[in-house]
């Protein structure tokens, strides 16, 4: 069993979180190495977490076994420098337990999941889904917010209710109204750690009271984004807002279309770290959404390979 990375509380999860890629080699298997170097680019350019086995992580694609084993890989590089936050997502209870514990054992800090996909749930039975993992688990839960995916939407009454479960530290916002994370905010802010999961709302999200971002972005430009949150930090809103702006020619390729995955995939393909493809069903980039990655690579001063 490793040791965890740190031992988390709600006011350690703040800054940048990248959510980094699970990278593959030519014959489908979890690429050690590369996923080791790509967590050490994100650690060295001053993350404060990395979170496996989320989205970005394509977790609906990896087995048990693959998403424990990300997470150790990651926990091994960051030794201590970082949080690590595990993705446990899972349709039924039972699973989400179960992988909550692997994510226990590999070291993570904390456990971060979505509501339950597919069926369509009533709001006690999502309550009761969260505090039933939280029960059981050895490491704190983080909610994850993502009704586009899921299908079930948490709102903020229910999340603000959400906030009182005992192991429950934080909340990924991962919602396209921007007045849902304010509401949240408001209700809950002083309760845990709220962040958004949205890289374009970022610079937004830290104004209206956010902690931070879980970002896919940050496993490309981890660089970028740690700078906008340092300059908001030290309370350079000027700074803050030009460095956003500058960073969005990126992030809109890593929103809802064409999906965020396969982009932030291509994106470290053209900065010479291999990540693979991602797994089928979902589709590659055409030519010109490579295209247009590769430019938004060279505005920020990357010589992408397109």
């Amino acid at each position: 069993m490793s040791a965890p990375a740190t031992a988390m509380q709600a006011a350690d999860l703040r800054g940048v979180i990248a959510a980094i890629v699970t990278p593959f080699d030519a014959q489908d298997r979890l690429d050690e190495a590369a996923a080791r170097a790509i967590a050490r680019r994100i650690l060295d350019a001053g993350a404060h977490g990395i979170m496996t086995a989320g989205g970005t992580g394509e977790f609906p694609h990896l087995t048990r076994e693959e998403r424990r084993e990300m997470t150790r890989l990651v926990v091994e590089e960051a030794r201590g420098r970082a949080s690590v936050v595990a993705g446990t997502a899972a349709c039924s209870t039972r699973e989400a337990i179960q992988l909550t514990a692997d994510a226990a054992e590999a070291g993570a800090s904390a456990a971060i999941l979505t509501p339950p996909f597919y069926f369509h749930l009533p709001g006690k039975a999502l309550f009761d889904y969260f505090a039933e993992v939280a029960r059981a688990s050895a490491i704190p839960i983080v909610i994850y917010n993502n009704p586009l995916y899921t299908g079930n939407h948490l709102p903020p009454p229910l999340l603000a209710e959400m906030a009182q479960i005992d192991k429950v530290i934080g909340l990924k916002q991962s919602n396209a109204d921007l007045g849902q994370l304010v509401e949240v905010i408001r209700r809950a802010g002083d309760r845990f750690a709220i962040l958004t999961g949205i890289d374009s709302q970022f610079y937004a999200a830290l104004c209206v009271g956010a902690r931070g971002i879980f970002s896919t972005a940050a496993c490309v430009v981890p660089l970028e984004m740690v700078a906008i949150y340092q300059a908001f930090s030290a309370g350079d809103h000027q700074a803050a807002s030009l460095a956003h702006r500058r960073v969005q020619t990126l992030n809109r390729y890593f929103e809802y279309d064409p999906g965020y995955v396969a982009p932030c995939k291509e994106a470290l393909a053209m900065l010479g770290l291999s990540a693979g493809p991602a797994r089928r069903p979902l589709p590659k980039l055409t030519n010109e959404e490579r295209a247009g990655v590769a430019a938004a690579l060279r505005d920020l001063g990357y010589p992408a390979r397109d």
